[in-house]
């Protein structure tokens, strides 16, 4: 059957069977030859819009690309928001359904924060009571305060 043919008959046929759908339901006839683009066809209902097609082939788990880029998208604008929340920088706009992700991303930042400065004050009071008691420049000598030293370098840089 022809492409134009086919078209004809499902152009008669949408109306009919769109009548037969609960209200407020969209129909769309879509023809394709895989790996061809020479028998794409794309029919929507007279009422129908395109997007919502596209919408539920999406809730379906399918995508209008093969490479998913749509996911991909989401997917980079969670880990944005994520940084971006734990820098405290650049808050999506109120009612964003980004602000969730930068949310979680801030407390992460809030919390490496408060480590980092508990970390501070650990090691400064360790430092002290070592070289009290072991003399000056004793403290220097211990491992796990120079590795302290270098978290809290990298934590607050």
């Amino acid at each position: 059957m022809p492409k134009a043919l086919l078209r004809d008959v499902a152009m008669d046929c949408i109306s009919d069977m769109a009548q037969h759908l609960p209200q407020s339901c969209e129909l769309f006839v879509i023809a394709c030859r895989p790996g061809k683009d020479d028998f794409d066809l794309v029919l929507p209902s007279p009422e129908a819009n395109l997007n919502n097609a596209l919408d539920a082939l999406r809730r379906q788990g399918l995508s209008i690309d093969g490479a998913n880029i749509y996911k991909e998208a989401v997917c980079d604008l969670v880990v944005g928001a994520l940084a971006m929340g734990k820098q405290n920088n650049n808050p999506p706009p109120a009612g964003h359904w980004g602000q969730q992700f930068w949310d979680i991303g801030r407390a992460e930042g809030e919390l490496q924060e408060e480590l980092a400065a508990a970390l501070v004050k650990v090691t400064a009071d360790l430092f002290y009571q070592i070289e009290a008691k072991h003399g000056p420049k004793a403290a220097a000598e211990y491992p796990s305060i120079v590795e302290a030293k270098a978290l809290i370098a990298k934590a607050t840089a």
